[in-house]
């Protein structure tokens, strides 16, 4: 096993930073052999099979390429659970964690919440694990993502009403009233691509991340549209958001007339989510 920390710390010296590493390590040999942190150290001295070996070395020429290791692994972590991941939807965000985290402290009884562009599905699993009684609602265009999302409910025990839909042709659709409308939607705009790294811009779906730069609160604007008229009286709309698009999106949603507008700090210190009432 020590031979095998070696030749990760060799092979990606240089590529990642060294904390960074010591992740990418743990990662590894706990979906190789099954041990979490503190099992791993007393077994520091076994030896590593062939076949562990192998796929240890496939694992480590595909970081090299800067693949994401949670696309290499298959799964990642978002508060508390255990989710699939693939090429057909984002690997979820700490941030977007914290955004699960508000609207559960958001202090009023939820009947109905609905995350529009579900993506792994990630806030919706999130949001019912905490509140089993709230009827929950997912909706994404992407068929590749929505299929995603249902393997991760159904491998959480999580049920979740799931609707391929486009936000963007909303109209076609009866919806119900909800209390709670939240979502993480693309808000990156294309002139930002020159900062972003190449594990996002060649591996993590596209579509899901950019808008265009003439438009860049697009979605936001088509969302707002639907929670004004699906939202209840009193409910509650949350935004991921681009920091650098935060005072535009406040304006957005004063000129539609919603209320009590809080812009949030994520733990990083930057304005990274919204919060208003309809």
């Amino acid at each position: 096993m020590q031979t095998v920390i070696q030749y990760i710390e060799k092979e990606l010296q240089g590529l990642y930073p060294k904390t960074e590493i010591k992740s990418l390590i743990r990662l590894i040999i706990e979906h190789i052999y099954g041990f979490n942190y503190t099992q791993f150290l007393l077994h520091r001295d076994t030896k590593s099979g062939d076949d562990e070996t192998v796929e240890i070395k496939l694992i480590v020429e595909r970081l090299k390429k800067f693949e994401p290791v949670q696309y290499i692994l298959g799964e990642t972590e978002f508060h508390g659970l255990k989710l699939k991941v693939n090429k057909s939807v984002l690997i979820p965000r700490p941030e977007t964690e914290e955004l699960v985290q508000w609207v559960l402290n958001s202090g009023i009884k939820l009947s109905s919440i609905i995350d529009i562009g579900t993506g792994s599905g990630c806030i919706a699993l999130a949001l019912k694990n905490k509140m089993p009684e709230t009827k929950v609602t997912a909706i994404d265009f992407s068929a590749e993502a929505l299929k995603t999302a249902k393997q991760n409910a159904i491998q959480n025990n999580i049920e979740i009403n799931f609707i391929e839909a486009d936000i963007f042709d909303w109209e076609k659709f009866d919806w119900e009233k909800f209390d709670v409308i939240v979502s993480n939607p693309p808000y990156v705009r294309e002139i930002e691509k020159a900062k972003m790294e190449p594990n996002v811009l060649n591996y993590e779906p596209l579509a899901a991340i950019f808008v265009p730069d003439t438009n860049p609160l697009v979605f936001y604007r088509a969302i707002a549209c639907f929670a004004k008229k699906y939202l209840k009286n009193e409910g509650l709309l949350f935004f991921e958001i681009n920091e650098s698009l935060a005072s535009e999106i406040e304006t957005l949603l004063v000129e539609m007339q919603f209320h009590n507008i809080e812009i949030k700090k994520d733990i990083n210190g930057k304005f990274r989510m919204v919060r208003c009432l309809n």
